[in-house]
């Protein structure tokens, strides 16, 4: 079963330029999948699509057999790329709210990894530093029991030594059911984690999908030299 299906998706900003342009994919149920392409390709629009908070001008979005609405937000887990919450919470007041938003929210892994990261939860979020704010983030949106997971640059902001932790917190803490969608340019870094890809060019077109294992095994190339090939300046 798919948990997430895109038919002749749409969608301009201004001037009716397309950001995606009839874009189709399919994911299925279980998989750790790579969204990847240039910076303003239109993955963030993507993701933001799917998890209801932007509109398409046409096409149709499927998550878990529902369109976009309550049912398929239940069961999204959305990381944004950017940190959004209020500087003057705690940690804590953090988990406490989700636990009060998500009935699928696990408290106790949240606390247990913020413990895994040396992560005090009576601290001030203002107090934090950008990559510690990303890092609490994260570990709220996949302490979530969801069904499908969208991480947008889920490791941009974090330094190299973390890089490692965080990808296996991800892999480690989602159902073997649950699909995990990873938008991201630093391929070299999510490629041993995933299942599946697509390059996704300028213009909102699928450029190359597949099993990332089939596509390194038939070109002889990592995802990341291949990534390089097909967008070159």
């Amino acid at each position: 079963m798919s948990i997430l299906v895109c038919r002749d998706l749409c969608k301009s900003y201004r001037r009716g330029v397309p950001v995606l342009d009839h874009l189709n994919l399919e994911i299925p149920e279980g998989k750790i999948v790579g969204l990847l392409g240039p910076n303003g390709c239109g993955k963030s629009t993507l993701i933001k699509l799917v998890s209801g908070l932007l509109q398409p001008n046409s096409g149709e979005i499927l998550v878990g057999g529902h369109p976009v609405g309550p049912e398929s937000c239940a069961i999204v887990s959305y990381l944004p790329e950017r940190t959004y919450f209020s500087s003057g919470m705690k940690v804590e007041g953090l988990i406490r709210f989700f636990a009060d938003f998500y009935a699928d929210f696990d408290a106790t892994r949240a606390r247990n990894l913020l413990w895994d990261l040396g992560i005090d939860p009576t601290a001030d979020l203002k107090s934090l530093s950008k990559g510690t704010k990303e890092k609490v983030q994260l570990i709220l949106v996949m302490s979530r029991r969801a069904r499908l997971y969208l991480l947008d640059e889920p490791i941009a902001g974090v330094d190299p030594a973390a890089r490692e932790y965080i990808l296996g917190t991800i892999v480690g803490n989602y159902a073997e059911d649950a699909s995990i969608i990873i938008t991201t340019h630093l391929i070299a870094d999510v490629e041993p984690v995933l299942d599946e890809f697509f390059f996704l060019g300028y213009g909102g077109h699928i450029i190359r999908s597949g099993s990332a294992e089939a596509a390194r095994l038939e070109s002889g190339r990592s995802l990341d030299e291949q990534f390089r090939e097909v967008f070159k300046c």
